[in-house]
This record gives C-alpha cells, sequence and structure tokens, in this order.
C-alpha cells in the first residue's frame, strides 16, 4: 500500500512515518518543514519513503503527491488555538482550504483518514459523556476549522475520522504546548504550576496509541469507513487539578497553586466517551503515568522551548 502523509514531519507525523514503514507500507510526505525540523533524519534514507519538500495548499505540488497514492493521511495543519488564533488566516489556508482542494484532487477509490480533534466538544455537560452523536460546541477557531473539515471529508465518502484526546508523549519532532508536556516541564524546570479553573476536564491519548490507532484504521478501513471514532485513553477524563497530582507523584518537588482571580484561556471542560472504537476492536492503554516518566527523561537533554508551537 502506497500512502501520504501530510505534515508527515510533525509532532504525530514523526512517530507514525517510522512506525509504517517498518511495517513496509511506501510513504510519500509532503511537508513544507514549516518549523525547520529534521525530525526524519532517522529514516530519510528508507528506500520506501519518498519526501516532498512542498506546501498542502499548491495545487501542482498536491496533485503530484497524489498521484497513484492508495490512502491519505492529512496531517497537515496549524495545530492548536493559540497557534491559529495568532495567524487565522494561515490557520484557515491549511486546516480548513487545503483539505477542501485536497477532496478536490483526489480520486474516490483513495481512502482518507482524517485526525480532528475532540476539542470540538468545547464545553460539554456536566458528568454527560461525550460520544461522536453530542453536540460540537468549539470554542477556538482551531476547533471550528477542524471541525468543518471532517464534515466535509466525511460528506466527500470513502474516509475514517478520527477525534483525538489531548495527545502526550515524546517524539522527534516535540511539542511542549500540549497539556500534559507543557505541565511536565514546568514541574521539572519551575518546580510549581499555577492552575486557573483547575476543574476544568479533558480526556488524553498517548502519541503512540495515536499512532497505532491509524495503523488499526488502516487494516480495519472497510470496517470503520464513513464513520467518526473518538480516540482517547479511557482512564483518563481528568480535571487539570487531577493531572496535576498524577504528575506529583513522579515529581514530588512540584508545588501546585491555584489562581482564583484568573480565567484560562483554553474554555474547553468536557468528558468523552471511547466506547464506540472499542467495539470496533481497538483501545488506547498506555497511562498517563508513563509519559510523565519519558517526558521527565526527555526533558534532560532537550531545551522545551525550542519545541513550542507558538
Amino acid at each position: 500500500m502506497k500512502i501520504l502523509i501530510t505534515g508527515g514531519a510533525g509532532y504525530i507525523g514523526s512517530r507514525l512515518v517510522p512506525f509504517l514503514l517498518d511495517l513496509n507500507y511506501q510513504i510519500i510526505i509532503l511537508d513544507n518543514f514549516y518549523y525547520n525540523q529534521t525530525s526524519l533524519l532517522p529514516v530519510c534514507t528508507n528506500k520506501n519513503l519518498k519526501i516532498i519538500n512542498g506546501d498542502v495548499r499548491d495545487e501542482a505540488t498536491l496533485t503530484r503527491a497524489l498521484k497513484n497514492v492508495d490512502l491519505i493521511i492529512p496531517l497537515a495543519c496549524l495545530t492548536g488555538a493559540p497557534a491559529c488564533k495568532a495567524n487565522p488566516d494561515y490557520a484557515t489556508s491549511t486546516n480548513l482550504e487545503a483539505i477542501q482542494l485536497l477532496l478536490r484532487l483526489r480520486k474516490k477509490d483513495q481512502k482518507i483518514i482524517y485526525p480532528n480533534t475532540n476539542s470540538g466538544y468545547g464545553i460539554g455537560t456536566k458528568e454527560e459523556f461525550c460520544d461522536e452523536k453530542s453536540s460540537l460546541n468549539p470554542v477556538s477557531l482551531y476547533g471550528i476549522l477542524k471541525n468543518q473539515a471532517e464534515k466535509l471529508i466525511l460528506e466527500s465518502e470513502n474516509a475514517v475520522a478520527f477525534r483525538f484526546a489531548t495527545v502526550f508523549g515524546v517524539s522527534n519532532r516535540m511539542r511542549t504546548d500540549l497539556l500534559v508536556n507543557d505541565f511536565v516541564y514546568k514541574a521539572i524546570t519551575h518546580k510549581e504550576i499555577i492552575l486557573f479553573e483547575s476543574h476544568f476536564r479533558r480526556n488524553f491519548l498517548y502519541i503512540g496509541d495515536a499512532v497505532k490507532a491509524f495503523h488499526f484504521s488502516i487494516v480495519n478501513f472497510e470496517k470503520m469507513v464513513n464513520n467518526t471514532f473518538n480516540i482517547g485513553l479511557s482512564s483518563a477524563n481528568l480535571t487539570k487539578m487531577e493531572l496535576c497530582k498524577i504528575i506529583k507523584k513522579e515529581i514530588p518537588s512540584l508545588v501546585i497553586k491555584e489562581e482564583e482571580f484568573s480565567k484560562d484561556p483554553d474554555k474547553r471542560d468536557y468528558i468523552v466517551s471511547n466506547e464506540k472504537i472499542k467495539k470496533v476492536g481497538f483501545e488506547a492503554k498506555v497511562s498517563i503515568q508513563k509519559g510523565i516518566l519519558e517526558l521527565k527523561k526527555s526533558y534532560t537533554f532537550i531545551n522545551p522551548d525550542n519545541h513550542r508551537n507558538i
């Protein structure tokens, strides 16, 4: 199988690409290397990998990348609410308009596996799990654009959409703006975390489990086609305070403080059901605790301030 991965040198892509190459898939990467990352250096000489240094928004480049591929994984994205708020035009052209171009150019027999975010649930109902039929109430431009793209992709058919929980863990293209990654960094370097609206909840997902979800969908595409699936760790529907207490168990020097007079700029607050994907046969398994230990080890030799998305 020949797979096109746009944005394949990014945070998830730089874990996904080596994983699929190890399984002998033929991989084409289309990436503009927006962050000047060298995350694919360990696999760049693999005979089954082709890298196109180009922009997913360019019609000629995308047309060339799509030639003869069987499946498309569109990872190219300006990721996260702060980054999209800071550059809304770039976010719109990359996160939505490039998807519209992709759908216009792709052949109907070319499958798509699309990674959305469950941040589209926005502010959920207290103690009521958000499932794939729940209302979408995105609180950021990032969530709005991703939901619009998901809708277009599913309407085009021959596609599967994921709604990923907040991803955590180590990658060759590291991101430390993600909540768990950020909190562990602050626990190690500042010895304290200041929480705003610490009762806000969300679901979490280890990056390796996200990668395995893609492969599971490739293998089981016909059982999943034209459906959306929440992908998260069912044991990790956590408030920010609960997350901090788990981190403190691994980093006892951490001091947790609450600030009552400030507002969290990220208003997401929901709990998520992952039962639909479990019924198909996939379950995320790697714990928050294991991810924290990996992050502790990685932060001993990288400068996290060089790996933020904003």
